[in-house]
């Protein structure tokens, strides 16, 4: 009971607080339980009001850019979290291949070829597809490995249930 009144109090403190500074900067202070006058006020409020647009081609030019510089900068967003993601996969390629040379290099290493050489590469659709592209060999490699580690597993405990 005391916990409570003391927290009602620090409340009524703060709050008194809160409307001295609005007050001294000439604002008016709403409670939350208020609420907005009427639906214009509240959207007023809270939605992003337009910019006047010009009826110049400049503004449009200067839009267009931008949005693909943002489609531009996700895309690369994108490739990057693809690339660390195949890096975090090829740690659990520890085995050699027939030559001697861990998998997880050679997977590494075709990695870096395949996005050096995708690295010019502007066009959103060709990016989109090389992504996806991307994604669906980490997985399906995923899939094999734990299928194959599954395989070994079942086996190992099928010799040991044999030989007991």
């Amino acid at each position: 009971m005391a916990v409570a009144a003391a927290r009602a109090r620090a409340r009524a403190r703060a709050s008194s607080l809160l409307r001295g500074l609005a007050v001294s900067r000439g604002q008016t202070v709403r409670s939350i339980h208020e609420g907005p006058d009427t639906i214009d006020e509240l959207l007023d409020r809270h939605l992003a009001k337009k910019s006047p647009s010009s009826s110049s081609g400049a503004l449009d030019g200067d839009a267009a850019e931008a949005e693909a510089r943002r489609r531009l900068t996700s895309s690369r967003r994108e490739a990057l979290g693809l690339y660390r993601d195949i890096l975090r996969v090829t740690r659990l390629f520890e085995w050699p291949d027939d030559r001697g040379v861990p998998w997880r290099e050679v997977l590494r290493a075709n990695a870096r070829r395949e996005f050096e050489e995708a690295r010019g590469e502007r066009d959103p659709e060709v990016v989109a597809r090389l992504l996806i592209g991307g994604r669906d060999a980490v997985q399906q490699a995923l899939d094999r490995l734990a299928e194959a580690s599954r395989r070994m597993v079942e086996a190992e405990e099928a010799k040991r249930r044999g030989g007991a």
